[in-house]
């Protein structure tokens, strides 16, 4: 295992507690594209760069993507039920 792998691996372990840790939904959302970066990081540091370039698509940009459609939908209804 080389440095760059293990300072990957570092770095993964800091972003997925972190995800778990803060509460803001939004700055949640912010925190797991940061996790996606990081493993899409990681898969690249181990070989697979075809895993990377589908996990930079889905866990930086799909996601995110998805779960603030969600909030602002929920957003939305909340004001309409007010």
């Amino acid at each position: 295992m080389t440095a760059l792998q293990v300072v990957c691996l570092v770095v993964v372990a800091v972003t997925g507690t972190a995800v778990v840790a803060v509460r803001d939904p939004m700055r949640q959302l912010v925190v797991v594209g940061f996790f996606g970066l990081s493993l899409a990081v990681l898969f690249l540091a181990y070989g697979a760069p075809d895993v990377a370039l589908s996990q930079i698509t889905v866990g930086s940009v799909a996601v995110p993507a998805m779960v603030l459609l969600a909030l602002a939908t929920l957003a939305s209804h909340r004001k309409d039920r007010e």
